[in-house]
């Protein structure tokens, strides 16, 4: 699996944060009786009643590392630096792709097989689309962590590109200079160079 094609598929986890913490909250078994004559219940009863939790946990924990990865991979870059020449705020894409996806389906009743096999068969769906459509830059996540969207055009050691989306931490104006780590042809993660 080449590197780009992964970088998409941990940004697409990433985007599933939200959902991962909601089914967490819906589907959480813990008992809550403290009353006389009650006894523990044991850990593995415990761990048998949250298999879809602790899932969820296991994503959020990944999503956790990807992001830790994608900033240690722009720390790293070496390209050269290209200018912003022209830009256009894009955030909206994040809120697009949580209205569309992330909250319709913890409708879902997780408390049934059949329900959590719909649910995986639909986020690997949702996730091949997303991939092979390159939209994994709407990423929810990413706007909830300070990251943000832009459509610019700039001006690169071999030449001109336009149209090409960026996402970054920082505010982009236009002149600024960033260093970048593409992701694929038209998309990049960015940051400002100093």
């Amino acid at each position: 699996m080449n590197s780009t094609l992964w970088d998409k598929i941990e940004l697409y986890i990433v985007s599933l944060w939200l959902l991962f913490l909601l089914i967490i909250v819906v589907t959480i078994d813990f008992p809550t009786y403290t009353g006389k004559g009650t006894t523990f219940i044991g850990f593995k009863e415990i761990i048998n009643n949250n298999i879809i939790p602790l899932i969820s946990i296991l994503f959020l924990f990944l999503g956790f590392i990807f992001i830790n990865r994608f900033r240690y991979k722009l720390d790293g870059s070496n390209k050269t630096p290209f200018e912003i020449t022209h830009l256009e705020n894009i955030n909206y894409e994040h809120l697009t792709f949580l209205s569309t996806y992330i909250v319709p389906l913890i409708a879902f009743d997780l408390t049934k097989i059949k329900y959590v096999i719909v649910l995986i068969i639909l986020l690997i769906t949702i996730g091949g689309i997303y991939i092979k459509t390159d939209i994994f830059y709407a990423n929810p996540t990413l706007a909830l962590i300070g990251y943000r969207i832009y459509k610019v055009n700039g001006i690169f050691r071999t030449g001109i590109k336009n149209d090409i989306i960026i996402i970054s931490r920082e505010k982009i104006r236009k002149g600024m200079k960033v260093s970048y780590r593409e992701i694929n042809e038209k998309v990049y993660y960015v940051r400002v160079v100093k």
